[in-house]
């Protein structure tokens, strides 16, 4: 059934608030264009209404944090058949991008719409928002196609629902309506499919089955000596970033990725998902102290749920089998990876990467 939305305030009583009438979708590229966050905070725009050749341009192109691109399309006043139509063409398109595209498509977009950024190169942006040290080799590797409006209809939902579910296009929807309350307006957003499903179902097709070897994404700066010593991996900043940690039980065995760097372990759980400031660990003396109180840890310095819960870091105790330092990460070309803290890759990437770290990593 079509997506709908609905407000109450219930401050003072009940009290529905109303959509506003004005045009959404007429707002909605500046909106997304100005903080692409509200949609997902693991990406970066790099391009704004692209020349693809097509006799069309493409609204938005994002990147995520591994380098692998998302095509945004406002549905605007077309039928369901033409923007879906227009954002597989947007995706064939971008599927035939370089490495090389990328940086032009970047100076074109700040050169026109933030020339205040005009000074940053793609690979300085990229290393900023994403707190990399270099860009990721392989750029591109997948796509995501993520069709934008403020209507969706029954028609549009059984066409994404069947073209994601029966063929494994990542393809979503994003749903936004604007809600006024005297003279404030409010933004809502609501996706059609989950969203990290949909990120894992690019290139893994409808029937493939996960083969049961958790992956985890530990960046963001986090200090992965700390991690090694003290035995954990973790996720925050945004209930984006933190949730999928609750995928994983006691005795499930993780590969961990560090974007930009390579694979840099391997271990089972030992201890289901807590917020930071429950996870303990010995001090100097011996005692079993929160790993807030030990001094000079980065971790320590992360964001406690008793001050902001959304944003707070939460972390999932693990037993390593194999570390190494960054610098013998373990990176080849074709390896999987994705942003999200944690996944259940269904890709074929990931069994050939999982495959090749038991060799590296002498794993049975």
């Amino acid at each position: 059934m079509p997506l709908e939305l609905a407000l109450w305030r219930i401050d003072n009583g009940l009290s529905s608030i109303t959509p506003t009438v004005l045009n959404l979708e007429s707002r909605l590229e500046d909106l997304l264009d100005r903080d692409i966050g509200i949609a997902d905070p693991g990406w970066m725009i790099v391009g704004r209404q692209i020349d693809t050749g097509f006799g069309s341009r493409l609204d938005l192109l994002a990147i995520d944090a591994l380098g692998n691109l998302v095509v945004l399309e406002l549905k605007r006043d077309q039928t369901p058949r033409e923007v879906v139509a227009q954002v597989l063409e947007y995706g064939a398109w971008v599927s035939k991008l370089r490495s090389e595209d990328l940086p032009v498509i970047w100076r074109k977009y700040v050169e026109r719409y933030h020339p205040d950024k005009d000074q940053l190169s793609f690979e300085q942006a990229f290393c900023r928002r994403f707190n990399q040290r270099e860009l990721p080799e392989d750029l591109n590797q997948s796509h995501q196609l993520v069709v934008v409006a403020s209507q969706f209809d029954a028609t549009s939902e059984r066409i994404v629902n069947y073209l994601a579910e029966v063929h494994g296009v990542a393809i979503n929807a994003i749903f936004f309506r604007v809600f006024g309350d005297d003279e404030r307006e409010y933004l809502a957003r609501v996706w059609m499919r989950d969203p990290i499903e949909s990120t894992l179902e690019a290139d893994s097709g409808a029937q493939k089955k996960w083969n049961g070897e958790f992956y985890c994404s530990f960046g963001g700066g986090r200090n992965w000596e700390e991690a090694r010593k003290y035995g954990f991996i973790s996720g925050g900043g945004g209930r984006f970033y933190s949730q999928t940690l609750a995928l994983l039980n006691v005795g499930d065995r993780v590969w961990v990725n560090i974007p930009g760097t390579g694979y840099v372990g391997v271990g089972r759980v030992e201890e289901t998902v807590v917020p930071v400031e429950e996870f303990l660990v010995p001090n100097a003396e011996g005692q079993q102290v929160p790993i807030t109180q030990i001094p000079d840890l980065d971790i320590a310095q992360s964001l406690p749920s008793t001050v902001d819960a959304e944003k707070a870091e939460y972390v999932v105790r693990m037993r390593w089998d194999v570390t190494v330092p960054t610098s013998k990460a373990v990176k080849e070309r074709g390896f999987f990876g994705v942003q999200h803290t944690v996944a259940r890759p269904k890709d074929e990437r990931w069994q050939y990467t999982v495959d090749r770290l038991k060799s590296c990593f002498s794993v049975p």
